[in-house]
């Protein structure tokens, strides 16, 4: 009875001695974030963490096998470019994502939303260059810069994206014109001589009910 008893405290001892492991906090508000193309895993770092590092693994939706993201292993940064990966604009991807701490706990792996660089991305606002017509009136060149504009193209994004060109006049107010993308002209000839101009951009995606901010403001004198 006595060798039972003792047994019984001995395991009882070594129970708590063993070190139960503890699981690190998950980072939060795991998402994409694209624009142009470019597509970026961005998070938050767990609450309350130091000293997090964070494992980023992807794959194509509907299969099985995850893969690791060689780039960010054990990285400390809040995002990963994961452009390189997810270049196929008719695929839908996942991403995943685990934080580890200096005690080699793991959190759990947090899941992106399902991510298509076609649908999801984002068209920055198009390049303006502007020039003071001899007749009095504003030229508006609007472009896409080319590696972006191919990609459109390919994603038929093309077909569906239209450029706002927002004029700004002396006193503060607007006219908004529209141009099919890529590129093109804009000729603004109701305008007073010897005065100020200001133009900004933005890029719509109708299809995909997106849109850019502004571009930065350009400004002109006529002559």
């Amino acid at each position: 009875m006595n060798s039972l008893l003792i047994g019984a405290l001995l395991l009882l001892n070594l129970s708590t001695c063993v070190a139960v492991p503890v699981s690190s906090a998950p980072p939060a508000n795991v998402i994409f974030d694209s624009v142009d193309f470019k597509n970026v895993l961005r998070w938050t770092p767990p609450a309350n963490s130091s000293d997090v590092r964070y494992d980023v693994q992807w794959k194509i939706y509907g299969n099985a096998e995850w893969r690791e993201m060689d780039d960010c292993l054990g990285i400390r940064k809040l995002q990963c470019d994961l452009s390189g990966v997810t270049l196929d604009l008719q695929e839908w991807y996942y991403a995943r994502l685990r934080a580890s701490s200096s005690s080699s706990s793991k959190s759990e792996w947090v899941l992106s939303p399902k991510f298509s660089p076609r649908w999801h991305t984002k068209i920055s606002a198009p390049l303006l260059r502007l020039n003071a017509s001899d007749r009095g009136g504003i030229v508006v060149r609007v472009r896409t810069p080319q590696p972006v504009a191919k990609k459109m193209q390919s994603s038929r994004l093309y077909n569906n994206l239209i450029y706002k060109i927002f004029l700004i006049d002396e006193v503060g107010k607007e006219e908004v014109f529209e141009l099919l993308c890529c590129s093109g002209k804009l000729l603004v000839s109701k305008v007073k001589h010897k005065t100020e101009y200001c133009f900004q951009s933005q890029s719509v995606a109708a299809l995909q009910g997106r849109s850019s901010a502004r571009g930065p403001t350009k400004c002109i004198t006529t002559l």
